[in-house]
């Protein structure tokens, strides 16, 4: 009892390490569960109703469909399709259609392929058909799983052929819901008697009216005053145009072109001189390797003056004897010097006929030439004739089926090692064994023409004329320092006014935007766009971005920004958009100023205020674009529609200026008799823009959560 009693009075004792250990483990499966939903978030690229994106698929799939171009291009092109699949399999939830596993099959393989089969394996010499050859291969890989990883060990198709495969299905199937969901819209389309009248109406009852126009440009600019509440009423008359969806950013930026000096041109003017000498001597067997070693071009093409049209050397080298360089020329932006490696009389066309064994990998060449040998061993015990050879194993499509022959054909139609021996070194009817990138051939020269013409081997040396690293160096330490001297935008607006340097300003930027203004889009748009989005207005950039001159590989410019305003989801506030929207609400404040002029005025005392004619527009229908003289004015032409003949307009706010109109004329017109081929020209009409519209229309009722700034 007297240890009952005390543990009583302890009982804390007791109490304390249980309340501990239950509290950690409480704590841990806390962090446990923070933890998976971090990583959970770290997973979601983005969510289209109640439909996620992986974002590690998203990343494997990009990295199955792009291996060059614009990395933020090709991810918005991977996002939209994301979106648009995920809508549209939940439209077809809802409206209980799909596309069933032998409906994917027959669209793969079938006689009537979808288009994303069309355009990816065409049949090159019959155009708008594909491959069946190439399609039936994958389909019997496809079929058996060993065959395929046979295919991929072997080098024959890619490791990711059946990612990309996977992925087509889905694009197939998206493809076709597409179309399906499109034709249940387009067939509910229906142009009812009361319309197909009105437009008939629309598109013949002509009219005739007189009308005076003051133009925008009558009015100088300085002579606007604006004040907050113009910009608010021009905001709330254009709210359709100027809502955004989501908050953006406007900057301004200042650009530091990087441009080669005349130190720099004369430097690489004088390393191509350096160079001739060695061009000259180099023997004909050897001056390809020179010319290569040293970045130039050998053309591996025999071309007359008129292929040299538009080149500066063009007459010169004709004068030059085979072996001649001629140099420095500036042509093009560039310093180069040209070899004349040759200078033939060539024939204009010549027939052949080859056997192509094709190959492309050092086992396959050494397999097509032994089959080149035995075809040659056979031609020349005369066991066949030529063209039964070409015709049962060429592998030159494009000519087997005739023998192996091409006709007629120009110099330079086929590889330097064919077009030398059909044009310079073969003797016609003789049979010659010649390698190609494509494989080996076996050739015969069939015929000449008699007409020829004087042709050019050339051999090019090229130093394009682009800035020297100290040059970048010069401009970049002058970027930094307007950069490190100019810490607000104010303060780098005023010095760039003074150093003669130009302030661009970007248009409005979307969160996941990587391209701005002219700038154009890449890496460091992207990185700007970043920065933009986590600082404050007025703010400076806190380095200098690096642009790459998009032709070469050196820097372009260095360009410095600053973050001039934040614009909130949904309407502009007028400080935000005040510069923005500054051009665009003089010209509406000039329609507002004329107009208030205008009013109660006829056409005559208009034009007498303002000299300007009155001019007379004929035979106007109501949907009508241009009105010669007047331009495109739909307001102008709806209000002339409205008019009494003789009656007199109020001022119409148009397009290019504030127009008065008098009607002239309004004939009346016959009843319409061909309302049934109106209704279907109508019906056709409508039904053709619903794939371009419906997807779009979708997408602004569903719920898109964009999580793709976090990660890129």
């Amino acid at each position: 009892m007297a240890l009952i009693g005390k543990i009583r009075k302890n009982y804390w004792l007791l109490v304390l390490p249980v309340a501990l250990a239950l509290g950690g483990f409480i704590i841990m499966d806390a962090m446990s569960q923070s933890t998976r939903g971090s990583m959970g978030s770290q997973l979601l690229l983005g969510k289209v109703g109640k439909t996620k994106i992986d974002r590690m698929q998203f990343e494997r799939i990009y990295g199955v469909l792009y291996s060059s171009g614009d990395p933020y291009q090709n991810r918005n092109a991977l996002w939209n399709w994301y979106v648009e699949d995920a809508i549209l399999q939940q439209e077809a939830d809802a409206l209980g259609i799909g596309v069933s596993n032998a409906e994917v099959v027959d669209l793969e393989f079938g006689p009537n392929p979808s288009p994303i089969i069309v355009q990816r394996f065409p049949d090159q010499n019959i155009p708008g058909t594909v491959n069946r050859d190439q399609l039936n291969m994958f389909k019997s890989l496809i079929e058996n799983p060993q065959q395929l990883q046979q295919a991929i060990s072997t080098g024959q198709l890619g490791a990711s052929f059946p990612d990309f495969w996977k992925h087509q299905e889905k694009e197939i199937v998206k493809s076709r819901l597409q179309t399906k969901i499109a034709n249940l819209v387009s067939k509910a389309m229906y142009t009812p008697n009361w319309m197909a009248e009105m437009l008939f109406a629309e598109q013949n009852q002509p009219v005739d009216f007189s009308y005076v126009k003051v133009g925008y440009g009558d009015i100088d600019n300085t002579d606007v005053t604006l004040e907050d509440k113009d910009y608010q009423s021009y905001i709330a008359e254009n709210e359709a145009k100027l809502r955004k969806e989501e908050e953006t950013r406007i900057l301004k930026y200042v650009s530091f072109d990087v441009v080669p000096t005349l130190a720099d041109s004369a430097d690489l003017k004088k390393r191509i001189a350096e160079l001739i000498p060695g061009l000259e001597q180099a023997a004909p067997s050897e001056d390809s390797s020179f010319v290569l070693r040293n970045k130039g071009v050998i053309t591996g093409m025999y071309m007359k003056k008129d292929d040299l049209a538009g080149m500066t050397i063009a007459d010169t080298v004709f004068k030059m004897s085979a072996g001649q360089v001629y140099g420095p020329y500036l042509d093009n932006g560039a310093y180069q010097a040209v070899k004349v490696r040759d200078r033939v009389m060539m024939a204009d066309s010549a027939d052949s006929r080859h056997i192509l064994i094709q190959a492309s990998t050092p086992a396959q060449f050494k397999t097509a030439e032994k089959r080149i040998d035995s075809l040659r061993n056979v031609l020349a015990s005369g066991a066949a004739s030529f063209d039964s050879l070409a015709i049962k194993f060429s592998q030159d499509q494009g000519s087997a089926a005739k023998g192996g022959k091409y006709e007629n054909t120009a110099p330079n139609t086929f590889v330097p090692q064919y077009n030398r021996v059909l044009f310079i070194t073969g003797e016609i009817g003789k049979i010659y064994k010649v390698k190609t990138d494509y494989g080996w051939h076996l050739i015969e020269v069939l015929r000449r023409s008699a007409s020829k013409s004087e042709r050019v081997d050339l051999a090019f040396l090229s130093e394009e004329i682009i800035p020297s690293r100290e040059t970048e160096n010069a401009v970049y330490q002058k970027a930094t320092a307007f950069q490190s001297d100019n810490q607000s935008l104010d303060a780098m607006t005023k010095a760039a006014v003074a150093e003669g340097l130009r302030v661009e300003t970007s248009p409005a930027l979307e969160k996941v935007a990587s391209t701005i203004g002219t700038l154009g889009s890449g890496e460091e748009s992207r990185e700007i766009v970043k920065w933009a989005f986590g600082a404050g207005v007025g703010d400076v950039s806190p380095k200098v971005y690096t642009y790459k001159d998009p032709a070469g590989f050196f820097d372009g410019k260095y360009v410095v920004a600053a973050l001039s305003a934040i614009q909130k989801a949904g309407l502009p506030s007028v400080a935000s958009a005040k510069e923005e929207l500054e051009q665009a609400v003089i010209t509406w404040k000039k329609g507002q100023m004329i107009s208030a002029n205008l009013k109660g005025k006829d056409l005559a005392a208009a034009a007498s205020e303002y000299k300007v004619a009155i001019d007379t527009a004929r035979n106007v229908n109501f949907v009508q674009g241009d009105i010669p003289n007047l331009g495109r004015e739909p307001a102008v032409v709806g209000a002339a529609f409205h008019l009494q003949p003789n009656q007199t307009s109020g001022p119409v706010i148009g397009e290019g200026g504030v127009v008065l109109v008098q009607l002239l004329s309004k004939p009346e017109i016959p009843a319409a008799t061909n309302l049934p081929l109106m209704r279907q020209l109508q019906n056709t009409s409508l039904r053709s823009q619903v794939n371009a519209r419906l997807m779009t229309a979708i997408k602004k009722q569903e719920k898109i959560v964009d999580r793709r700034a976090m990660f890129y």
